[in-house]
């Protein structure tokens, strides 16, 4: 397991991976919210390449105001640290209560993530 996912996220992950990969991804809900307990940087996953198994796409917000989707490898995730040298955690109590389309219109609105 890797420590910034569990193995039933990474299964949901890799699921739809594979659907996005054969263009039937639709508009999932989030399975895993990321961020770094010392700065403003949140990363909402849906998916992981199954090619890879490493590159996830999701909705990034580095804090600057302006939030995307993209693509990061959870192994440079594992590898980042904020100013007081703590790593990125997995928030366990998140539940996604929207499809990504959702979670990143009002991203956009509002400069950040919500939730």
């Amino acid at each position: 397991m890797n420590r910034l996912i569990t193995e039933d996220e990474r299964r949901q992950l890799l699921e739809h991976g594979q659907a996005r990969t054969a263009g039937q991804a639709g508009d999932p809900l989030p399975v895993v919210r990321l961020f770094t307990p010392d700065a403003h940087v949140t990363w909402l996953l849906v998916s992981l390449d199954p090619a890879d198994g490493d590159t996830a796409y999701g909705l990034v917000d580095l804090g600057l105001g302006m939030p995307e989707l993209g693509e990061i490898k959870l192994s440079d995730l594992a590898s980042i640290v904020g100013p007081n040298k703590l790593p990125v955690a997995r928030d366990r109590y998140f539940r996604a209560v929207r499809p990504l389309s959702e979670y990143l219109r009002l991203a956009q609105e509002n400069g950040s993530i919500l939730d």
